[in-house]
């Protein structure tokens, strides 16, 4: 089974910064790129940025330049540093592989304006 455990969502004002956590299985996390997704009621879960496992990095157009992916081997975490939040940015974000089937609870981010 392939978990992964979100954390570090909460409210912040917007113009705000958040860093969420998501803890990783050590084979996935050695092996695969580990993406962050999000999701509100209003619209499909959508991409937000990716690490793959040699350190390259990907991000949405909607966060470039305001979000930071990044990756501790040593606790085998996958960090967002999100800065400048906006309203819009309000959702439940998820860590997953790209593709992977399986998604754990998510952490939500509220952005109040």
């Amino acid at each position: 089974q392939v978990q992964f455990v979100e954390s570090g969502g909460g409210l912040v004002q917007a113009g705000g910064s958040l860093r969420l956590s998501c803890a990783a299985p050590i084979t996935t996390f050695r092996t695969r790129s580990i993406a962050w997704y999000r999701q509100t009621p209003k619209k499909e879960r959508e991409f937000v940025a990716a690490i793959a496992a040699d350190g390259a990095r990907n991000y949405a157009a909607a966060v470039q330049g305001r979000f930071a992916i990044s990756r501790d081997a040593s606790k085998a975490t996958v960090y967002l540093q999100m800065n400048s939040l906006k309203p819009e940015d309000t959702a439940v974000y998820y860590c997953n592989t790209i593709g992977g089937p399986n998604w754990g609870q998510g952490t939500q981010v509220t952005v109040s304006s």
